[in-house]
């Protein structure tokens, strides 16, 4: 039987799924537990539950193989469709961009954008990747969270989609320092990936940022 903790805090209540601050076993951790959409037919959804509870924790160890911190899984239960994880004492980037100094926020997105340059070399899409999901420990490393979206995906287009979101984010979060912070990541990303590669991806990025605002149009027409 489980040692958790019968009190739990909700820290995110997301479409997929709900977060919690919980003990287990006397250690502070996340416990990730995946609801039930009525909307969708029940054989359906168990199977993308179970695939996604499984199949995250994956990508998470497979990120730490490149260098990206993950936090430790300590345990997957399918029955519960949850995940017990590591809790992470720190801040999210959402938080602290806007008040650090210029140059150590310049530091910083340039180590975000190698960090995500790492995991699209290897392969994996995060799928949410916004200042939300990088958390700056007590020891100032970086951490990814929240892989619940994540696939396996070498295609241009899905790395394109991949940092629009984080350029969407920086934009509509820290609107201030939003272009100079993603030119910063850009350039920690071409340093993984190469110069010529990230001005492919950035055309790609401006690329998709035509076709949302076409899309925006068309829909007050």
């Amino acid at each position: 039987m489980d040692k958790i903790d019968k009190q739990k805090i909700i820290l995110k209540k997301g479409a997929e799924a709900t977060v919690y601050l919980a003990h287990w076993y006397g250690k502070e951790v996340v416990i990730k537990s995946r609801k039930v959409k009525k909307y969708r037919h029940p054989n359906l959804d168990d199977k993308l539950r179970k695939y996604r509870t499984i199949h995250e924790p994956q990508l998470m160890n497979e990120a730490k193989k490149v260098g990206v911190s993950t936090p430790i899984i300590f345990q997957i239960d399918i029955k519960k469709m949850s995940i017990i994880m590591e809790f992470i004492s720190g801040k999210q980037i959402k938080h602290i961009l806007s008040n650090l100094p210029l140059s150590k926020r310049r530091t910083l997105c340039l180590e975000i954008g190698k960090l995500i340059g790492k995991i699209h070399s290897y392969g994996i899409i995060h799928g949410d990747l916004t200042t939300s999901n990088i958390i700056l420990d007590v020891n100032d490393r970086l951490f990814f969270i929240d892989f619940g979206l994540a696939e396996k995906q070498v295609e241009l287009e899905a790395r394109g989609v991949d940092l629009h979101l984080m350029k969407r984010g920086l934009q509509s979060t820290h609107n201030n320092y939003a272009q100079d912070s993603f030119r910063k990541i850009m350039e920690g990303y071409s340093i993984i990936m190469g110069e010529s590669y990230a001005k492919v991806i950035l055309k790609k990025i401006q690329e998709i940022e035509r076709r949302g605002r076409y899309i925006e149009e068309r829909k007050v027409k």
